[in-house]
């Protein structure tokens, strides 16, 4: 039995769609996957049980790429054909289930991702790190060490709290009486990102600093594993820190929280005084505005990290008498 599944380009959409591959995979025990994803997410799905195939779709012109998945997958037979990319690929496959996501701007995307076959309640995103990345994460962050995550960039730049604050956040969680005094700091970024954060690693002693610079996802889910909290702009990498199972804290600002929040019952999301809407409007036309998050503050985001700090604080074991 062979299963399509047809996702995103981007890392964060790849992370929300896991959830409904992990559902299918149980639906259909003993099926074998092709994903079809961007280069990007790719990794997200090299470990994942059951995924025989990876497909990498890079974009190319006069839609070369869905040309280069027709003939990949013409003259196979599939179970079903899930496509979230709300492609024509589904009905021009011999498959006996198609199962195709149209737009709706109303739920939360794992939600949508699930009604698209039927599942409520939704399964939940996930991680598939292997092995090799748990043992490497194990040594960067030990059991007895606490660990601060930061995720500092975005692809928009727009939705990018000012990193000026990411570095005094990190100042104040992690110095003398904050909530977490004397965790290391792991910094997450894509390749060529790190003079983005300068001024995070500035603020935090090298001894106390965990770099991930353009490092595998796989690596990056595992370490997110292990850390006690960490807090984002809405990006790829809170989306797979949430699916990690780490308490996770959005920073919005011009994106709609309501669909993209972090999903999970160890998540938060905090924004300015301002809407999505007041903000997209005071960006103006073509977004040339001023920094869209300037108005979420120091103080906002401590307040509300502390806030889910105290929710997940983990409970000690119960020792039977």
């Amino acid at each position: 039995m062979r299963i399509l599944f047809i996702t995103s380009n981007r890392i964060g959409d790849g992370v929300l769609s896991t959830g409904l591959l992990a559902g299918l995979m149980e639906r259909y025990p003993g099926a074998r996957f092709w994903v079809a994803c961007g280069p990007l997410a790719a990794p997200l799905f090299r470990n994942a049980p059951g995924v025989e195939r990876i497909i990498e779709l890079r974009k190319e012109p006069r839609a070369g790429h869905w040309r280069k998945l027709l003939r990949a997958t013409m003259f196979r037979r599939f179970e079903a054909v899930v496509d979230l990319r709300g492609s024509a690929t589904a009905f021009l496959l011999c498959a006996k289930k198609r199962h195709v996501l149209r737009a709706n701007h109303t739920l939360h995307r794992v939600i949508h991702n699930a009604n698209v076959a039927g599942f409520d309640p939704a399964p939940w995103p996930r991680v598939w790190p292997g092995d090799a990345a748990r043992a490497r994460a194990r040594e960067l962050i030990p059991d007895d060490r606490t660990v601060l995550a930061l995720g500092p960039s975005a692809a928009w730049p727009r939705k990018m709290w000012p990193v000026e604050r990411h570095a005094a956040l990190a100042r104040r969680m992690t110095g003398p009486g904050g909530p977490l005094e004397g965790a290391h700091v792991l910094i997450a970024l894509a390749p060529g990102e790190r003079d983005l954060a300068k001024p995070i690693i500035d603020a935090v002693p090298d001894a106390r600093r965990i770099e991930l610079v353009g490092e595998d996802l796989n690596l990056v889910a595992a370490c997110f594993e292990r850390v006690r909290l960490y807090i984002g702009n809405d990006s790829g990498l809170m989306h797979l820190s949430a699916a990690a199972g780490a308490p996770t804290l959005g920073l919005f600002g011009p994106t709609p929280d309501g669909r993209y929040d972090p999903w999970g019952t160890k998540t938060a999301q905090v924004r300015g005084p301002r809407s999505r809407e007041e903000i997209l409007d005071d960006l103006g036309e073509g977004f040339a505005g001023p920094n869209a998050m300037q108005d979420l503050t120091v103080d906002m985001v401590y307040d509300a990290a502390v806030a889910l700090l105290a929710r997940t604080e983990p409970q000690p074991e119960k020792v039977l008498a």
